[in-house]
C-alpha cells in the first residue's frame, strides 16, 4: 500500500459503497497495511461520502488531509493516526497463543480485566471486573485437564438410549425396595454433587478455559446421574425411598463450603471417591440388568470426577504445601460438625445388605452383611490411598479417612 518518495499515494476506490454499508472495512484494512507516514487516496461516489469521511476519520484517530468533491465523486487523502491504536495502546495479549498443552500457555495469575476474553485474545482497556475469585494456576490448573475434558466429552452419553429400560426386571418386592431405596440415597447424594461444582463455575477465571470446561460437563455428568438413577428408581412404579436429616446435614457441609481447594477435596477425593467404592459394589450385586447399566456408566464419570481433583490438588500443595493442614483441618471440622447426626440412613445401610444378599435366607443375610462390611473397608483403602497420594503420611491418610463423614459422601 506504500508509495515511493514523490510519488502520489495508492487510491482506494470505494465506488458508490458508503461507509455506512461497509466501505468502513475496505478504509481499515487500507489504513492498517500503510506504512507510518504514509497517505492513502480515497475515491467513491457514495451520497453523504464526504461527511462520513471526516466522521469516520475522527473517530478513528485518522488526518484528513485533503478532501474535495468533483461531479458527485469525493476525492480525499487520508494519513493513519496514531490515535487510531490507541484502543490498544495499552491492550494486553492473553496468554495461550501456543499448543494449550503446553504449561507455558498459561500465566499464573491472570488480570482481571481479561475478563471472560479468549486466552489469547488482545484485550482492550476498560473491561470490567467479573470478580473472579478462583484466578490463580496454582489453586485451579492441572496439566491433566485438557485430557481429561476431551475424555469426558467423548464419552457423554445419552440415558434415552445408553440405558436398555426396556431389559426384564423381575424382582422380589423387597428386593425391588432395597434398589429403590439405594436409587433414591444416590439422587440425593448428586443432586449435591452437581450442586457445588455448579457454584464454583462462575467463581473460576476464564483463562483456565479446559477447567471451566472439566467442571461444566461434570456438572452435565450428575444431571444425567440424577435422571437415571430416578428413572430405575421409579421403572417398576413404585414411589421415592426415604431421605434422613443426617445424610441431608453431611451433604450441607460440602454445599456450605467455600473454598475451592477445601470442596474439591471433601467432594471429589473423599466423597466421590467413596462413591466409586459404592458404585462398584452395586455393579457387582446389581439384581436386574438396568440397574447395573445406570450404576456402570455413572462411575465411568465419577472416576474422572475424582482424577480431576487429585490432579489439581497435587499442583497446588506442589506450589502450597500448607494446604494440607487446611485440608486435614476441614475433615477434622466436617466431622465435629457431623459428630451428632446418625450417619448413614439405617435404610439405606438395609437395602445395600438386602441386595448384595439377593434373597432373605440367613446365609445369603450373613453374605450380604459381609458384603458391606468388605464394602465399608474397601472405601476405607480407597481413601487412604487417595489421601497417600496427595503427600499425607500413612498414620495422617489413617486418621483422617477414619473421621470422613459415615454418609459415604
Amino acid at each position: 500500500m506504500t508509495s515511493m518518495a514523490g510519488s502520489p499515494p495508492p487510491t482506494i476506490d470505494i465506488e458508490d459503497l458508503g461507509l455506512d454499508r461497509g466501505a468502513h472495512l475496505l478504509l481499515r484494512r487500507a489504513l492498517r497495511g500503510a506504512a507510518p507516514g504514509a497517505e492513502v487516496a480515497v475515491r467513491g461516489g457514495a451520497s453523504g461520502l464526504a461527511a462520513h469521511l471526516r466522521a469516520f476519520c475522527r473517530s478513528e484517530g485518522h488526518e484528513v488531509m485533503t478532501l474535495s468533491e468533483d461531479g458527485g465523486e469525493v476525492h480525499a487523502v487520508l494519513r493513519p493516526g496514531a490515535a487510531g491504536a490507541l484502543r490498544w495502546a495499552h491492550a494486553e495479549r492473553a496468554a495461550g497463543d501456543a499448543d494449550p498443552r503446553v504449561p507455558a500457555a498459561i500465566v499464573d495469575n491472570p488480570p482481571a480485566h481479561w475478563g471472560v476474553a479468549a486466552r489469547g485474545a488482545t484485550v482492550e482497556e476498560g473491561v470490567p471486573d467479573f470478580g473472579f475469585t478462583v484466578a490463580r494456576r496454582d489453586a485451579i490448573w492441572a496439566d491433566e485437564a485438557p485430557r481429561l475434558y476431551a475424555q469426558a466429552a467423548a464419552a457423554q452419553w445419552d440415558p434415552a438410549t445408553a440405558v436398555d429400560w426396556h431389559a426384564p426386571v423381575e424382582l422380589d418386592a423387597d428386593v425391588e425396595a432395597a434398589v429403590v431405596q439405594v436409587m433414591t440415597y444416590l439422587v440425593e447424594n448428586e443432586n449435591a454433587a452437581l450442586l457445588v461444582p455448579a457454584r464454583f463455575l462462575g467463581q473460576v477465571h476464564p483463562h483456565f478455559r479446559e477447567v471451566l470446561q472439566v467442571l461444566a460437563v461434570q456438572v452435565a455428568d450428575e444431571a444425567r446421574h440424577v435422571e437415571v438413577f430416578t428413572r430405575r428408581a421409579l421403572l417398576c412404579g413404585g414411589s421415592m425411598g426415604t431421605s434422613s436429616a443426617s445424610g441431608q446435614a453431611s451433604l450441607h457441609t460440602l454445599f456450605e463450603e467455600r473454598d475451592f481447594a477445601v470442596s474439591s477435596f471433601l467432594l471429589s477425593v473423599l466423597g466421590e471417591g467413596s462413591f466409586l467404592s459404592l458404585l462398584a459394589f452395586l455393579d457387582r450385586h446389581a439384581p436386574d440388568p438396568v440397574t447395573r447399566q445406570v450404576v456402570r456408566l455413572a462411575h465411568a464419570d465419577e472416576a474422572r470426577h475424582v482424577a480431576f481433583g487429585i490432579a489439581h490438588l497435587r499442583n497446588q500443595l506442589a506450589a502450597e504445601p500448607a494446604l494440607r493442614e487446611r485440608l486435614a483441618a476441614a475433615v477434622e471440622r466436617r466431622h465435629d460438625a457431623l459428630a451428632g447426626t446418625a450417619g448413614l440412613n439405617d435404610d439405606v445401610f438395609d437395602a445395600l445388605l438386602v441386595i448384595a444378599a439377593g434373597g432373605f435366607a440367613p446365609a445369603a443375610i450373613a453374605a450380604g452383611w459381609d458384603a458391606v462390611q468388605g464394602l465399608q473397608a474397601d472405601m476405607e483403602r480407597g481413601r487412604r490411598r487417595r489421601l497417600a497420594g496427595l503427600g499425607f503420611t500413612a498414620a495422617d491418610a489413617a486418621a483422617l479417612s477414619a473421621l470422613h463423614t459415615r454418609n459415604f459422601m
